[in-house]
């Protein structure tokens, strides 16, 4: 599972992480979001069934009805846990490019300029959840319930990619 907060780059560090090492790489928006980015009704049944599974690796360490869930499966958490400039200037890039070129994502959605101000869209998100989402990592990486857990935290783009090549070399 690789948590971090809206712009961390968990799409981009799972999607390789499993390009590599051939684990299957599931998307939580995809999995969230319906059409008119309404939420999908069986969503926590979506989520379940995967992490019953015995590997699986999420882009999210999970929306709040099924973090629980989550981590009571996980064997390993990569925590993306960037500067706040970082993800800021990230997401923000990653939205402007979204809504300039009307990229479909999740189920038909795209991202519209004119929703940046509202507060569920992912810049501002983003930059209101940044500080609660580091306590939640941070409580969750010292909880004793997940004790068995192995946790890595990451606190920059090249520790995470370092991490990356120690973990799953490019093969040859």
């Amino acid at each position: 599972m690789v948590g971090g907060i809206s712009g961390a780059g968990k799409t981009t560090f799972a999607r390789e992480l499993c390009r590599r090492t051939g684990l299957p790489y599931y998307e939580m928006d995809g999995f969230f979001h319906g059409p008119g980015w309404e939420p999908i009704p069986t969503f926590v049944d979506d989520v379940a069934e995967v992490v019953a599974r015995e590997e699986w690796v999420f882009d999210s360490h999970g929306y709040a009805d099924v973090r629980d869930l989550m981590w009571s499966r996980v064997d390993t958490v990569v925590w993306l846990d960037f500067a706040r400039h970082v993800v800021t200037s990230r997401v923000t890039r990653r939205s402007f490019v979204r809504a300039w070129d009307k990229q479909p994502l999740y189920n038909g959605n795209t991202e519209q300029f004119r929703r940046w101000i509202e507060p569920d869209h992912p810049i501002q998100w983003s930059v209101r959840a940044y500080n609660a989402r580091r306590e939640d990592m941070l409580t969750r990486f010292a909880d004793r319930q997940y004790a068995g857990v192995r946790k890595v935290h990451l606190r920059a783009p090249r520790a995470a990619a370092r991490w990356l090549d120690l973990v799953a070399p490019e093969r040859a």
